[in-house]
């Protein structure tokens, strides 16, 4: 057998159609019971349990316990950025879901991806912020440059708090709908919490979809310099 990180164990885990329900429903960043994960799937309360004891064990899912419930989230940013990218490959390749519902033109718009901006305002968003030089290539990489958090701070985000953390400021995430980039890490999770914060966008309860109010959109579009719809 070759060495090696088993990935083939990781593609099993999520192959299955039920826990790959589950995941995707874990992307809008929302911690969710195992009744509300079962739900998702279609299955019953005892095969999620099952599948979600397969997740967690195989590092995909974490669960933490409050009061007498249990909520499970993806285990990482970074199992949220697998999750966008096999939905891109997904797309390209033509393997689409049957089933299709009002939702979709609104997720395509604007969704939550684990913890950032995704669809078309998130690509749009990308550029802009490329631009107008707020954030850089470097190699492969993207940095915050100094002109970026000068604008962090007048837009409301402490840039020295996210800078303790572990994650990177700044991370590309390929779009599944867009195939371009959005910006991820954890500049591109504060800038979806001041939007938020700002009462520009609200998340849906049954759905990854990011609804901007009219006004909201506007005041986007105004603030990052983008082209009116």
């Amino acid at each position: 057998m070759k060495s090696g990180p088993d990935i083939a164990r990781i593609a099993a885990l999520i192959g299955d159609p039920a826990r790959a329900n589950m995941l995707t429903a874990l992307m809008s960043g929302k911690a969710l019971t195992a009744t509300e994960l079962a739900a998702e799937a279609g299955v019953t309360p005892q095969t999620a349990s099952s599948h979600l004891a397969r997740l967690t064990e195989g590092g995909l899912l974490r669960q933490q316990k409050q009061g007498r419930h249990k909520y499970l989230s993806l285990a990482g940013d970074e199992i949220g950025r697998l999750l966008e990218l096999l939905m891109g490959v997904a797309a390209g390749a033509g393997h689409l879901r049957s089933r299709t519902g009002p939702a979709d033109p609104a997720l395509r718009h604007a969704r939550v991806c684990y913890s950032h901006l995704a669809g078309d305002l998130g690509t749009q968003l990308f550029d802009a912020l490329l631009a107008q030089g707020i954030i850089a290539r470097q190699g492969e990489a993207l940095r915050l440059t100094e002109a970026g958090r000068g604008f962090a701070t007048g837009f409301g985000i402490d840039i020295a708090a996210l800078s303790v953390g572990r994650a990177p400021l700044c991370r590309e995430c390929l779009d599944w709908s867009e195939r371009r980039a959005h910006l991820a890490g954890s500049f591109g999770r504060a800038l979806l919490t001041r939007i938020e914060a700002l009462g520009w966008a609200s998340r849906q309860d049954d759905s990854r979809a990011l609804r901007f109010s009219p006004a909201g959109e506007r005041a986007f579009r105004a603030q990052f310099a983008l082209v009116t719809a």
